[in-house]
């Protein structure tokens, strides 16, 4: 039988997988084992799994597939950021970055194979969506994405943000189970408030997480503070407008109690001036926010945005600061490799 044609393994729970052992004459312990192969220790395949009988691990093969994520190739900045190309198992390739910190070690992981959205600053956006990833190929990008930091550093990841390819709240499931599995104690066990999901703005879908009552942080892609212009970057906005995505966040914050981050990204003679962030500045009090991200603006092909000079960076931080908003510069990294903020669009430059 075709590989591929054979259910995922991953798709199983431990009892289901204990049920299959026990029919199929094995220990129910051989099953625990396995699990841990799939979550803990990261088996790319059956053959990896190396405390398990030859002939089980045929077995498993004979009825499962394991199509996991590998890595086509890695690029290195010269600030100590790693960018890896994934290889999907149907042959599709998706980048995932490693930014290093002194004090934390991110994961900044994609969603989708491509985008749907079409901002117009992001190099993501110009792709095709080809298809969500499965939320064991999200967890495959944390995996392996950790195991360099660990190689490279010799710690382990601190921080995940959903920040790659692809809008997360149009692969809602996979992300929140992908997520689930990162913090679960029989994965990587890491604390859901040390992983944030960005999104370009979809109400319905923020006011679910509200209703799920998740427990990891939310971003915002906001970039613009009125709708005129955040209709002319993104056009997620003409069907998501401003007042409706600050009903959507009031309504996460009131059943999460987890206020949101701003992210804008300064673009010159656009959403740069003292107006702009009088704009902003509104908007920050009308919602439970805890931080904007003033980010600065990365290049990509084909588009006419330009990054403001030092100055105005300043003068636009400083206005912000003075109303008492809660204002982060967030220097570029990766650039000089495509990794930086909206640079990710599976280049052949590797």
């Amino acid at each position: 039988m075709n590989a591929s044609k054979l259910p995922n393994i991953r798709n199983y729970s431990l009892d289901e997988l204990q049920n299959f052992f026990a029919e199929a004459g094995e220990k129910k312990f051989r099953a625990q084992q396995v699990y841990e192969w799939l979550w803990q220790k990261h088996a790319g395949s059956f053959d990896d799994m190396t405390n398990i009988s030859k002939e089980l691990r045929i077995k498993l093969a004979t009825h499962f597939s394991l199509p996991a994520l590998t890595i086509d190739t890695t690029q290195y900045s010269a600030d100590g950021t790693v960018k890896t190309r994934f290889k999907t198992f149907d042959n599709h390739f998706v980048e995932g970055v490693l930014i290093p910190a002194e004090e934390r070690k991110t994961a900044c992981v994609s969603s989708q194979i491509g985008c749907s959205l079409s901002c117009k600053f992001c190099a993501t956006g110009k792709m095709e969506r080809e298809r969500n990833l499965t939320f064991d190929e999200i967890y495959d990008q944390v995996a392996l994405i950790n195991a360099q930091t660990e190689r490279i550093y010799n710690k382990k990841l601190s921080n995940i943000v959903f920040m790659g390819m692809g809008e997360p709240l149009l692969n809602y499931s996979n992300v929140l189970k992908a997520i689930d599995k990162i913090s679960a104690e029989d994965g990587m066990g890491m604390s859901p408030r040390r992983i944030t999901v960005s999104t370009a703005g979809i109400a319905k879908m923020i006011k679910k997480l509200g209703d799920d009552h998740v427990r990891f942080k939310l971003a915002l892609s906001l970039h613009a503070a009125n709708d005129k212009k955040r209709n002319e970057i993104m056009p997620i906005n003409e069907n998501n407008n401003i007042k409706s995505l600050i009903d959507a966040l009031n309504y996460f914050y009131k059943h999460t109690k987890s206020e949101v981050t701003f992210e804008y990204i300064l673009f010159r003679n656009f959403n740069d001036t003292q107006k702009d962030a009088e704009e902003l500045v509104k908007l920050y009090r009308q919602v439970p926010a805890d931080l904007v991200n003033i980010i600065e603006y990365n290049p990509i092909d084909g588009a006419s945005f330009v990054k403001p000079d030092d100055t105005t960076i300043e003068h636009f931080m400083k206005y912000l600061e003075a109303n008492r908003v809660n204002a982060r510069l967030r220097r570029s990294r990766g650039k000089d490799i495509d990794a930086a903020c909206g640079q990710l669009a599976n280049k052949d430059n590797f």
